[in-house]
């Protein structure tokens, strides 16, 4: 629990420089000491190759798993250690690590340990505003965060799309609705019904509509929720099947910022949408080279079965402009091993031909410290798409190239003209086999005033 300037609590975190203060205090960039005698932290943050930024995250993670009791944080003294930073932002990192390392995460463990310490901000300038926003912000992170986590025997596109329907029906102003796979045959979104073939589950592809600014853009919200990545006929080896629960990441972000701007009363319009199935093998699972009829009636050759999570959002693209009359679209996916590969654990890649999308993004981003890169859809990519197909409009998998930029062009034929961004995260939104809700931050700093 965070409060700000409640009565003196038993121990007390300062951030400091050096070890002037105390010859006892280890004097390396994030590291915390315990003074006993005085029952004080004391976090060093000082000049360093790495930011001041990490070293306050990462030292406020170190403190939370030495913290002993209930504990005042000297807000001004992390402001004097970090430099030529707006304070919100300091705030800001502070209340995220400490609602993101002492969240009851989702375990089938007998006996865990849970941090039920208040901690309180002790500062001069009233932050209640900023604080109850970061509480709503970070509630969102951690439901993201569990819906990541749960393992795939339980994690199936029907649990989801229960657990979904239930959780946001207590949100008021979001309607919900979760589309089978009887609604999507009517619908014509065949791509889906394509992935879903070898599973045996239905798709479930959960609708959350929100309408809060009359005369305003509707924006869309696209994630792709395959709830459990094989790779289909074209099968993963063993070394890349690790952590394919992970797969419907897009999904459950684009849910959990969908719930946080209702809850918030956003002035906003919104359609979301998670598509979640499975990518398996089996007698009925769709085979390589097969040509289907997308919902915008384009042909795809399935020149790749591992190349599935293009496949849903495709229609779930569609489906939100056709069905939902959005005016922007966004999408969000655990998509290509090439951008991985790029960017590793450092950032999501960024893909639009909207200079202005990418602008508003990047700047919420340096405001919740979440960190993207833009990468290239050129127009020899959208080329390579359609060339690539021997029978169809279209491939699904380009036979060479940047995986990550031609994934991001096979997109934009279905964004019909609209003002569209693709989101590929690969690797940042987990550590391990543990979620980390990424982007959900982000996305509610942008569209909240949208």
């Amino acid at each position: 629990m965070i409060t700000i300037n409640t009565n003196k609590l038993e121990y007390k975190l300062i951030a400091v420089p050096n070890n002037e203060t105390n010859i006892n205090i280890l004097d390396k960039p994030s590291c915390v000491t315990f003074i006993s005698e005085s029952k004080t932290f004391y976090l060093v943050i000082k000049k360093d190759s790495m930011s001041y930024l990490r070293q306050l995250k990462l030292g406020l993670a170190s403190f939370i798993q030495m913290c002993k009791g209930d504990t005042n944080i000297d807000f001004n003294s992390f402001v004097k250690a970090i430099p030529n930073v707006n304070k919100e932002i300091i705030f800001n990192v502070i209340c995220d690590v400490i609602l993101f390392e002492t969240h009851k995460f989702i375990t089938y463990k007998k006996d865990v340990k849970t941090n039920d310490y208040l901690f309180n901000i002790d500062q001069s300038e009233d932050f209640s505003d900023l604080l109850d926003e970061n509480i709503l912000k970070n509630k969102y992170v951690n439901y993201a965060r569990d819906l990541q986590d749960f393992p795939p025997n339980i994690g199936t596109s029907d649990f989801y799309g229960e657990k979904l329907l239930k959780d946001s029906s207590k949100i008021e102003g979001l309607k919900v609705s979760v589309l089978k796979n009887k609604e999507l045959k009517e619908l014509d979104m065949n791509l889906v019904l394509a992935v879903n073939q070898g599973s045996n589950h239905d798709a479930n592809v959960v609708v959350m509509e929100f309408n809060n600014n009359p005369g305003g853009k509707k924006i869309a919200l696209v994630g792709k929720g395959i709830c459990f990545d094989t790779g289909g006929y074209d099968l993963k080896p063993s070394a890349f099947i690790e952590g394919m629960k992970f797969d419907m990441t897009g999904a459950a972000i684009v849910m959990s910022i969908a719930m946080a701007l209702a809850e918030a009363k956003a002035k906003i319009n919104f359609v979301a949408i998670g598509l979640f199935t499975d990518n398996k093998i089996g007698q009925k699972a769709v085979l390589p080279e097969s040509i289907i009829k997308s919902k915008n009636g384009l042909t795809v050759e399935i020149s790749n079965t591992d190349a599935e999570g293009r496949l849903v959002l495709a229609d779930g693209i569609t489906y939100a402009i056709r069905e939902k009359n959005a005016d922007v679209i966004y999408d969000i996916a655990t998509l290509t091993g090439a951008t991985a590969m790029a960017l590793g654990e450092s950032a999501s890649g960024v893909f639009t031909e909207f200079d202005e999308m990418w602008k508003k993004l990047n700047e919420a981003s340096n405001y919740t410290t979440e960190r993207f890169w833009r990468l290239p859809i050129f127009a020899e990519h959208k080329e390579q798409v359609k060339n690539d197909s021997v029978l169809a409009d279209l491939t699904n998998s380009c036979k060479k190239g940047p995986g990550g930029s031609t994934a991001a062009a096979f997109l934009t034929f279905f964004a019909e003209d609209k003002e569209f961004l693709h989101i590929d995260c690969s690797r940042v939104v987990r550590v391990g086999l543990k979620g980390q809700g990424y982007i959900v931050k982000t996305m509610f700093e942008l569209l909240k005033n949208n």
